[in-house]
């Protein structure tokens, strides 16, 4: 679960990390309220879950609160990367002397938690690992024991040469940590932990990524989701107890078993294709499973071919087939469908789907072909 700059920032506030005064707004009025109030210049940046606001003209500076007022009329509403802008942050303009990145991250091959710093700050850090990677250094923390004070200090003493500002920055990680655990995050960054001129160091962006497994035993932050700032497809694909991920391809895959549907999307790509999304219906036997599942892949305009590739464990091929005539009966397809379908209660599948109409292969190589051609057809 993402949260907004917003929310991630009170969180950063409320665990001792310097961050900016500021205030979210939902209208205009709002935003020149919080500007009046907070004086000087101030900067209206879009709330929304996408990178790339700047870019998009969702970062705006305003010498006064007339001026705010105006960049936010402009920026609630608009579209950036496929999400529409409800919130606008009002923060203080802030100088900078220098700008860096902190950031922790679980790293499933460790299986710890990692602390990544760079003096390459306001950069996305993927940039920055695909050309300087040697400016990026890296602390594997061992959990029994956390960030320990001279960790956080040797890394600290890689950004800034200044004593107090390495040790406020190190302050700043232990409290990120301390924050990162607190939430039961993914991730959580700083970008750009940045100095002022008179040497304070400060947090001016947040991002925090909540694990999903982690919300049910904390409902506080699980309250903090905004599903209109989320693509609808993944609500509806949450709400119904699917896991989908949208994906840029025309092959919709819907797939039991996380295993399956890698494998199905990398054999997707073997042969020529893209995947339109991961979907994985799970082990459940239910057919109103495989009606929300038909109903979220085709909602998208994109995909020109279908792909269901059932593997029958604790599935039952019976109740997928179940499903699928039921899903296409409710909404007639408009793209073809390849179906592959073997194992529990087999026999049964093919002769439902026969009834109606359908064939299904047992050869998930010959299903993934014949998909890929049929969308590119």
């Amino acid at each position: 679960m993402n949260l907004h700059e917003y929310q991630a920032r009170d969180i950063l506030k409320r665990h001792g990390i310097p961050v900016p005064d500021g205030d979210v707004a939902e209208t205009p009025d709002q935003a020149r309220a919080i500007a009046q109030r907070l004086g000087g210049k101030v900067v209206v940046k879009a709330q929304v879950h996408a990178g790339g606001r700047g870019k998009a003209g969702g970062v705006k500076l305003a010498a006064q609160p007339d001026e705010a007022a105006a960049h936010a009329s402009r920026i609630l509403g608009m579209t950036i990367k496929g999400l529409t802008v409800h919130k606008v942050l009002v923060a203080p303009a802030t100088d900078i002397a220098s700008e860096s990145y902190v950031g922790i991250i679980v790293d499933r091959g460790s299986q710890r938690p990692v602390l990544m710093v760079s003096d390459a700050g306001g950069i996305d850090i993927e940039e920055v690992a695909g050309t300087t990677p040697e400016r990026i250094h890296r602390l594997a923390i061992d959990p029994r024991y956390g960030l320990l004070p001279h960790q956080g200090l040797g890394l600290a003493l890689r950004l800034y040469r200044d004593l107090a500002q390495a040790r406020s920055a190190a302050a700043i990680m232990a409290n990120l940590y301390a924050a990162f655990y607190a939430v039961g995050a993914s991730l959580a960054e700083i970008n750009p932990l940045a100095v002022t001129p008179d040497g304070r160091v400060v947090a001016l962006d947040a991002k925090i990524v909540i694990d999903d497994n982690e919300l049910g035993r904390r409902p506080e932050i699980a309250a903090l989701r905004d599903t209109s700032a989320e693509a609808p497809s993944e609500v509806q694909a949450r709400e119904a107890g699917l896991t989908f991920v949208k994906l840029d391809g025309s092959v919709g895959c819907c797939v039991n078993g996380a295993g399956l549907a890698m494998a199905t999307m990398d054999l997707v790509k073997y042969y020529g294709g893209a995947p339109a999304n991961f979907l994985d219906i799970g082990g459940s036997s239910n057919p109103q499973k495989v009606v929300d599942a038909l109903r979220i892949i085709t909602a998208d305009p994109h995909v020109k071919a279908i792909l269901f590739n059932i593997f029958g464990g604790i599935t039952r091929g019976d109740d997928v087939a179940n499903g699928i005539v039921q899903a296409t009966r409710q909404f007639p397809l408009a793209v073809p469908l390849v179906i592959r379908l073997t194992g529990t209660n087999e026999a049964e599948a093919v002769q439902i789907l026969r009834q109606a109409g359908f064939s299904a292969l047992t050869d998930m190589d010959e299903a993934v072909r014949q998909a890929v051609a049929q969308a590119a057809a």
